[in-house]
């Protein structure tokens, strides 16, 4: 066996999930892969190929196996090299770019990533690729192969697209020489730790690492290791994963379902809520706080979602990387106390930019007045600044959307809490609430699910993967979940109100 980067990296993580992936293919490929998973993949794979322009002209090594075709394009000194491999009798490594450093005469290596350079939203700080990039650099000293500078490229979450893609600005490079060499001896260590556990024949015994992480950091093979485990577990207990204190003395404790946690377990106002919910099975309802949430709602109500697709290269002028690209709304309405309720709803698939198509077509639907519904505001209101700054002439209307938003989500999220259900698990998320509060109405029966699946479909569409009739068809998949995310909102407030 040759340990991979990819499958070290992954043993640090969970190492039980990394011997599974080795030694029992067939288990760790029992969950296909989600839309959300695999489009970070694609991703990745358009963001390195795209930041081969910074070194044009280089020579791609194809096969993942042919560290000798890498060994000769060096000793020719090829200015430039595409994933060369480097392979040791225990180690396998595949760099993302090599450039030639005729005064140096060595190889400088440049590691890709698809992240952004900001900790903000999604970005993640250097740091946390140099154990990545020490790996790759053991590998290379254990071959003799020296190296000069060790570089980190990125996207640069400032960048504003104006016209053609400028390479050298959606991009920074970080030269990370140091900080990386002074993790070498670590990673060195760690190396061979997963190397003796991931080339041993025998499973490892027992739960995986999983067993002390909250349930949204588990792993791919999670449900096979910790299979013991109940339905409703301590893992869900809301941000448990951040106490791991808390969650290593109830699983040290053999206290694994949520229903056995002591009365006197030290816990935050939010998790005891979503504890003494689960084991009373009863709903907890602050009648008061709804009437007073209730109260401010002027008519017309509009219940309002968007759907996007956070593009990681901007794909249209004035979009920075990862900035969401809103292409469909969803709109029901309710005139008055007594009025019918109507839909509206919109997407765009064509092959320009939708902000003025959309934007259009809300200005036309929505009510010039009334209390905007939506769930989990800061989104809504976002994509609603981001438009407004793209499109001057939008701008004031944009606001003015704002100004009359209201959040359906508050009742059900956090400190501010009014109405609690052990269905929801301690999620506020409206694919938990609205199962609960209004079982006729479920997602389980659409052709799209999430939105994850939905962000996917209308990359695909637009970008021409489907034929004309697969294209309709998932056009009304998108618009049936759409509708949904909005008439579940209409239904979850009417319980609410009689409540």
């Amino acid at each position: 066996m040759k340990l991979s980067k990819t499958n070290f990296l992954i043993c640090l993580d969970c190492a039980k999930n990394a011997w599974l992936k080795i030694h029992r293919p067939e288990v760790y490929k029992q969950k296909a892969l989600s839309s959300f998973e695999q489009n970070i993949i694609d991703t990745g794979n358009q963001i390195d190929e795209l930041a081969r322009g910074l070194f044009p002209g280089g020579v791609l090594v194809e096969s993942r196996d042919d560290a000798e075709y890498t060994k000769k394009l060096m000793e020719n000194r090829t200015p430039v090299i595409y994933q060369p491999v480097f392979a040791t009798e225990r180690y396998y490594a595949v760099a993302d770019i090599f450039v030639f450093n005729p005064e140096k005469n060595v190889y400088d290596l440049y590691e890709v990533k698809s992240s952004t350079s900001t900790e903000e939203n999604g970005g993640r700080k250097a740091e946390d690729y140099l154990i990545d990039m020490a790996f790759q650099k053991n590998v290379l000293n254990d071959l003799g192969v020296e190296v000069g500078t060790l570089n980190l490229i990125r996207l640069n979450k400032e960048y504003v697209r104006r016209g053609e893609l400028d390479l050298k600005k959606l991009f920074l490079i970080e030269n990370l020489t140091d900080k990386v060499n002074e993790k070498l001896e670590d990673v060195k260590n760690k190396m061979e730790g997963a190397y003796e556990l991931l080339s041993n024949e025998n499973e490892p015994k027992g739960h995986c690492d999983c067993i002390l992480k909250g349930k949204n950091s588990h792993c791919t093979t999670s449900w096979y290791s910790n299979s013991d485990l109940p339905e409703y577990s301590v893992h869900e207990i809301s941000r448990i994963g951040t106490s791991k204190k808390k969650l290593a003395e109830l699983v040290d404790s053999g206290i694994f379902s949520i229903k056995d946690v002591p009365e006197d377990f030290k816990l935050s106002d939010n998790q005891r809520r979503q504890v003494d919910t689960a084991q009373s099975g009863k709903e907890y309802i602050d009648k008061k706080g709804i009437v007073e949430f209730l109260q401010n709602w002027k008519y017309p109500l509009s219940f309002l979602d968007y759907e996007t697709y956070p593009s990681a290269v901007p794909r249209y002028d004035g979009y920075k990387p990862y900035q969401q690209i809103t292409f469909q709304f969803s709109l029901h309405v309710i005139d008055s106390h007594e009025s019918e309720l109507e839909h509206f709803d919109f997407i765009y698939t064509g092959s320009g930019c939708p902000d003025e198509h959309f934007t259009k077509a809300l200005e036309v639907h929505l009510p010039k007045k009334g209390s905007v519904v939506v769930w989990n505001q800061s989104f809504e209101k976002s994509r609603n600044e981001e438009i407004g700054q793209r499109l001057l002439e939008y701008h004031d209307f944009m606001q003015k959307v704002n100004d009359r938003i209201v959040d359906l989500m508050i009742p059900f999220y956090g400190k501010t809490t009014m109405y609690d259900h052990p269905a929801f698990k301690g999620s506020a998320s409206i694919k938990y609430v609205l199962p609960a509060l209004v079982p006729h109405l479920s997602y389980k029966n659409l052709y799209i699910q999430e939105g994850g699946t939905a962000s996917d479909t209308w990359n695909r569409i637009v970008s021409g993967e489907y034929s004309e009739e697969d294209k309709n068809v998932k056009i009304q998949a998108l618009k049936d979940y759409c509708h949904l995310d909005t008439l579940a909102m209409v239904e979850i407030w009417k319980v609410l109100k009689s409540v």
